[in-house]
């Protein structure tokens, strides 16, 4: 089983990958922490491609994270299910602040070392409007469409509950 996990900042893109990866007992990668290094460093592109090329040759796996950079139409062609979790813009600010409050000075698991939780203005206006632009929509629509027959879209928690109990 490979799945793909896209979605707005906030969504539960990990959480999700997490217990999918608990459930099918299917190793895990987040994206965020490939592109980042310790202290919210970039990682260089050239050793994340590498990293995220290496995890791909697994015979099962989930991704989670946007990156069209790290190899996202070949994650997306390879992916036997695609996840999108598109919910609305107030209710990921809610959960970033309320994870915020929840790791507040800790590394999340899904980070690397030294990725203190963190928010800040520049963050909360990529959440509320500039990660949801014009663009960002399109691709998100273009990436249901071309692979309509094994995307799934979640708009809300109840509708990602629904998923994990159907399976």
């Amino acid at each position: 089983m490979k799945i793909a996990i896209l979605g707005f900042s906030g969504s539960g893109k990990s959480t999700l990958a997490t217990k999918l990866g608990e459930i099918y007992n299917v190793p895990v990668l987040h994206l965020d922490s490939v592109f980042f290094k310790e202290s919210w460093e970039e990682r260089d592109k050239d050793e994340a491609l590498e990293i995220v090329e290496s995890f791909m040759k697994k015979t099962d796996w989930i991704i989670e994270g946007n990156y069209t950079g790290l190899y996202q139409k070949d994650r997306l062609n390879d992916a036997d299910r695609i996840i999108y979790l598109n919910f609305n813009r107030f209710t990921c600010l809610y959960r970033v602040v309320k994870r915020y409050f929840k790791y507040r000075g800790t590394t999340r698991d899904d980070m690397a070392d030294g990725c203190d939780e963190k928010i800040d203005w520049e963050f909360i206006k990529w959440i509320l409007h500039e990660g949801r632009n014009k663009n960002t929509k399109k691709h998100y629509q273009e990436i249901m469409e071309k692979y309509n027959d094994k995307a799934v879209m979640c708009k809300n928690q109840r509708q990602v509950d629904n998923y994990i109990n159907s399976l």
